[in-house]
């Protein structure tokens, strides 16, 4: 029998209510992404099954893209070293994170968005917040479920790439 989804778990502990569906979403993704994860070898960590991406780069990326939601949730700007870290996303095929280095970035920007979502006051989640360069408007819950939603979006995409990887090395004499 398949483990119970987040969802259906109770609340989180210590999350606000309006904010626990983003929370059950976070959680599903963390335990997605452990599960996919063990047991691949770095070079299947990086490989690019019929020229899709590889799971590495997503979860890079997954980690540094909640990092700087979770920021602009908080209405804050973008650091120097967060704009640098966005920017080295575009070369992670060559630099190659190690899974446990991945695996770690993604930890810390999980338990981080945790905490901070643990500490939003839930009367100020429709509290007007600008994003990026452009300012585009949002709102502290905007920039949460925004998060969450991309998080389950990457999770679901390292999912079925670690899915074809394993069903490749099954196939092979």
């Amino acid at each position: 029998m398949a483990a119970v989804d987040p969802w259906l778990r109770g609340p989180v502990p210590g999350i606000p209510a309006l904010l626990q569906p983003c929370a059950h979403a976070f959680v599903l993704a963390r335990e997605d992404v452990d599960q996919s994860v063990a047991g691949l070898s770095e070079d299947d960590f990086w490989k690019q099954p019929g020229g899709i991406t590889p799971i590495g780069f997503h979860v890079v990326h997954l980690a540094g893209a909640t990092d700087r939601l979770m920021t602009y949730a908080r209405g804050a700007a973008l650091t120097d070293a967060q704009k640098a870290a966005a920017a080295a996303e575009k070369t992670l095929a060559q630099t190659r994170p190690t899974i446990a280095a991945a695996l770690a970035m993604w930890q810390q920007a999980y338990d981080s968005a945790m905490t901070q979502m643990k500490s939003t006051d839930e009367g100020a989640l429709l509290r007007p917040i600008a994003i990026g360069k452009a300012q585009l408007p949002s709102t502290i819950l905007g920039a949460i479920v925004h998060a969450a939603e991309h998080a389950g979006r990457h999770a679901g995409q390292i999912v079925t790439t670690a899915k074809v990887l394993h069903g490749l090395a099954r196939s092979r004499p």
